[in-house]
Formats: structure tokens, C-alpha cells, sequence
């Protein structure tokens, strides 16, 4: 009997070395069977070359009923119209695209400015590939300014250390390896289901660069309270002299709050916060490959993350970890700010925060599920099953049972101190309507009673979630 082993991931095309056409779709001439892993010998027609790639890329989700992505899957057809017009900018030659860097300039400060930055004159942002080099980028402006003060008093400049919540995205988790910072992990527990500020004097000292505060946590969506961890070092400089700065990882939230919890001090109108990054193809609205960092004032930039290159004809500074990278985003952040203005935003967002809380309201009635958060922060939730409700299954399992009819619902672990503790989530976007939603809890109800009306448990092997924060 064949060894066969379960997998939750659908399986690709990639078993097999060659490409088998049918000769019916290709013309006299061409060839019938393609290599996979190498380069053909031959050119193909456009027109089949064009076949082959739609069709596999068919094979892929349907984006509308992902729910697990943040990233933005829907734009109107202006915007895309805008895209195919201005693929082939390339961000970092201002020289030859000047326009789209004067852009780019005007977004970061609109940004600067919906963040309540205390200075635009005084502030510095760019544009990034996405939220991960942004907040690396961040994560870098600490570390030098603490590099520089250490040095400046004659001391050490070993072991650095980051401050920050086991529940951070994974680009943090990079940012420590690739740039040689100790994490001083916060754990997340049942009592400090967010990283608040308790306890925060046992994980600082004089070798902390800064701490890191999340609006907008991907496992849950909920918001670390930036001004309470501020408020908690206050209190550790008033008695140990250390001033430690704050990084707000705002990827998902930033863009949400701005707009619908407009009172809320999470930003610049906390003085500790000395940057902020945001995705700008998260709730910014815009397709994927697109981040932006702001920080508060020029010197909370060192000089030395600034390159200047001659390039393509002229002095060129930049900031960034990439060099050449697609400038279509910026333009389609502007066209957004146009065309959706504060109101636009404030609509959109709080369509999707009203469909996310629809939703867990919902869910929370179904009687298998408590839970963790409902979507009033950014509309993200997430659930997990009440104790003893059942040994028969588990959210792995009814993440299974809804991939068979679309949707991806992902269910994982928490982090570190509450990985015993299984949650499912969804993530509401623009685009996820009341109709779908409503489709959704159907499904949702029909599957678990498939799952309750079990005569056994389902099989645990090879189950289990491949969704990576």
C-alpha cells in the first residue's frame, strides 16, 4: 500500500519536470511538453506562453474568500487602470520620476499628519516594499541612536535588546536575527492578553534600544495601549534615568484608527513615540508591496541610515533596505487619499469594522466558541472553543471543513506562553460584504453540525495550521 501522508495545504504542480501541452491549443510548430525547472530552448507564442501561466495561476484561492490575509485584494477599476499605466515606474530613480517621488513625498505627509506628527516640517518618512522593511527600518533608527549614545559616554555597544510582545509579526523575529538585537520577549498571558506595560521594568535596562507596541496584534486584533506603556516608562526613567523610546508597529491599525477611534492616544500625541510604520496594502488599501515609516522629528533619524548615490544622472539619497522597487503603489496610496479623502476612509473602514463585529456577534451565538476578541478595534477576531465543549474536533478541523467549500478561516496556536490555546480568525477587508458574511455563517453552522454529529474523533494525524504570522 502506498505511504500516503495528509496535508492541509492543497498540493501544487510541481511534481513531474516538464510541462505537457495539449497539441490541440499550441500551433504547428511548437512544442508539446515545456521543462519545468529550466529554461526552454525554444520561444513559445505569446498567446500560449500566456495559457500556460493563467492556468496555473487559476489553481490558486479565490482572493475574496480569503479571510485569513490583511493584504488588499480589491481595487476599483480607476485604480487599476492607474496600475497598468504605471507599472514600469521604478521608486527609487527620482531623477527620471520625479513626479512620482514629489508623490511620494505628499503621502508620507498626509500620513505624518493623520498620525498628529507635532512638526511636518521637521518630520522624515519614506515609502517602503511593505510594513516589514518599514518596521526594520524602525527597529534600525534605535539601534544606531543608542549605539551613538553608548559610544558618546564611553561604554559598550554589545548586546543590544528590543523590548517587545511574544504575539509580534515575524518580520520583528527577523529584525532580531538580521540585525543582532537580544529580544527581551513579553509574554502574552490569560490575564495580559496584550503586552500592556505590566511587569515592563523587569525586561528594560541600559542596553534596551526601544520598545515595540502593536495596534492591531495579528493574532487577535486587538491594540497594545501605547500610552499606558508609556505611562510605565515614565515611571522607570523617574527612578533608574533610563529614557527608552517607543516603535508602534501600526501595520494593520494605524490606518484604521486614524479614521475611527480618532480619540484614541496611541501615535505622535504620545511623546515616547518616536516612529511608526503601517502597510500601505493592508488597510491603506492598496495592492500588495507597498509600507511607509514615519518618525517624529529629523533627529529621530540618524544621518547614517541616509545613502547618497549617484545614480541614473544625479545625487541620489535613499532610505531603505531595497534598492529598485515598483513606484505604481505610491501613485495608487495617492489615488486613495484622492478619491476616498478622511470621510471615504472613515466609510470604508467602518463598513469593514461593522461586518467584522456582525460576524463575531454571530459566531459567539453559536454555542461552540468564546471569544477572544470581536473586530471593534481593527475588524479582526477571533475565537477559540470553550473548554469541554467537545473531544471530537477541533478549529483545525472546521478550518478544513471550510476550505472544502472556499474559505480560508485559518486556526493556529497562540504565542509562546499560550500555545495550548487554539484560535481561528478572520480578517475583514473591503470587499467582504453582509451577503458574504451571511454565506459564511451558513457555512459555518452547516460544518459544525457535520462535526458535532461525529460518531468519533477526527484523526489528528498531520493536522494542524499552515498559517505563519
Amino acid at each position: 500500500m502506498p505511504d500516503r501522508k495528509h496535508t492541509n495545504a492543497r498540493h501544487t504542480t510541481n511534481n513531474g519536470d516538464t510541462l505537457d501541452l495539449n497539441p490541440v491549443f499550441v500551433r504547428p510548430g511548437e512544442a508539446t511538453s515545456l521543462p519545468k525547472f529550466s529554461i526552454p530552448e525554444n520561444m513559445s507564442l505569446p498567446e500560449t506562453a500566456y495559457q500556460i501561466v493563467h492556468d496555473e495561476a487559476m489553481l490558486d484561492g479565490n482572493a475574496r474568500l480569503n479571510l485569513a490575509t490583511f493584504v488588499s485584494t480589491w481595487m476599483d477599476d480607476e485604480a487599476r487602470k492607474l496600475y497598468a499605466e504605471t507599472y514600469d515606474k521604478n521608486m527609487i530613480d527620482k531623477d527620471e520620476y520625479p513626479q512620482t517621488a514629489a508623490i511620494e513625498d505628499r503621502c508620507w505627509k498626509i500620513i505624518a499628519d493623520l498620525w498628529n506628527v507635532p512638526d511636518l516640517d521637521d518630520s522624515i518618512g519614506t515609502s517602503t516594499i511593505g510594513s516589514s522593511e518599514a518596521a526594520m527600518l524602525g527597529g534600525l533608527a534605535l539601534k544606531r541612536h543608542w549605539q551613538a549614545r553608548r559610544k558618546a559616554e564611553g561604554k559598550s555597544i554589545e548586546k543590544p535588546n528590543l523590548v517587545l510582545s511574544t504575539a509580534v509579526q515575524v518580520c520583528w523575529e527577523k529584525f532580531l536575527n538580521y540585525f543582532e538585537v537580544e529580544p527581551r520577549w513579553v509574554p502574552v498571558t490569560e490575564e495580559h492578553f496584550v503586552f500592556d506595560g505590566h511587569e515592563l521594568e523587569k525586561y528594560v535596562d541600559e542596553n534596551t534600544i526601544g520598545v515595540v507596541a502593536i495596534v492591531g496584534v495579528t493574532y487577535n486584533g486587538l491594540y497594545e495601549p501605547v500610552k499606558e506603556i508609556s505611562a510605565k516608562l515614565d515611571e522607570i526613567q523617574e527612578k533608574t534615568g533610563l529614557d527608552i523610546k517607543i516603535h508602534v508597529d501600526g501595520a494593520s491599525g494605524a490606518m484604521i484608527a486614524p479614521f475611527c477611534q480618532p480619540d484614541l492616544e496611541w501615535d505622535f500625541r504620545v511623546p515616547r513615540v518616536v516612529s511608526i510604520n503601517t502597510s500601505g496594502h493592508k488597510y491603506g488599501l492598496v495592492y500588495p508591496g507597498l509600507g511607509w515609516i514615519i518618525w517624529r522629528d529629523t533627529a529621530a533619524l540618524p544621518e547614517s541610515m541616509i545613502f547618497h548615490c549617484s545614480y541614473l544622472g544625479g545625487d541620489m539619497p535613499t532610505l531603505a533596505l531595497n534598492f529598485s522597487r515598483p513606484g505604481a503603489q505610491v501613485l495608487l496610496q495617492y489615488y486613495n487619499f484622492l478619491r476616498l479623502g478622511r470621510e471615504g476612509y472613515r466609510q470604508v473602514q467602518q463598513g469593514s469594522l461593522d461586518v467584522a463585529q456582525y460576524l463575531s456577534g454571530n459566531i459567539a451565538k453559536m454555542g461552540p466558541f468564546e471569544l477572544v476578541s470581536k473586530g471593534d478595534t481593527i475588524p479582526v477576531f477571533a475565537w477559540r472553543l470553550k473548554r469541554d465543549y467537545t473531544d471530537k474536533w477541533t478549529l483545525f478541523d472546521l478550518s478544513d471543513r471550510l476550505r472544502m467549500k472556499g474559505w480560508l478561516v485559518p486556526a493556529y496556536p497562540m504565542a509562546d506562553n499560550l500555545a495550548d490555546m487554539t484560535l481561528q480568525r478572520i480578517v475583514v477587508r473591503a470587499g467582504l460584504s453582509r451577503d458574504l458574511a451571511d454565506a459564511l455563517l451558513r457555512d459555518m453552522e452547516s460544518e459544525i453540525a457535520f462535526l458535532d454529529n461525529l460518531d468519533a474523533p477526527m484523526p489528528r494525524e498531520g493536522t494542524g495550521s499552515h498559517f505563519h504570522h
